[in-house]
């Protein structure tokens, strides 16, 4: 027992010592200005990083979003046809595309759909 202690003790000592030595050496002194910098594509990242940002694009992408995500919703509707009460499975079915082309004439008649501005 003694020595399966004095064992773990001696190890636990050892990996220390190499951990404290590892860290020791591995420090740089000389700090490179290159190397502390974050790479950027070989841009020089001191200068302006703010690019124009497109606000109409943003709005398109958030447009693609919300449709996609109904089209996510849509695919199990058809999914479960046979299982439900066909009034229902209808009237649901048809509320919820309603709903979708009122949206989608609301963003065309605000000209968000306009592709050439």
């Amino acid at each position: 027992m003694l020595s399966i202690l004095t064992m773990s003790l001696v190890i636990m000592i050892l990996s220390m010592v190499v951990m404290l030595l590892a860290s020791i050496l591995s420090k740089k002194t000389l700090v490179d200005r290159e190397k502390s910098s974050p790479f950027e594509c070989g841009f020089d990242p001191k200068s302006s990083s703010r690019l124009p940002f497109s606000l109409r694009f943003f709005l398109i992408t958030i447009i693609f979003l919300i449709f996609d995500v109904e089209i996510a919703l849509i695919l199990p509707i058809i999914c479960i046809i046979k299982f439900s009460n066909l009034f229902i499975w209808t009237t649901t079915s048809i509320i919820f595309i309603l709903i979708l082309l009122i949206g989608l004439y609301h963003e065309w008649n605000q000209g968000m759909l306009n592709w050439s501005n």
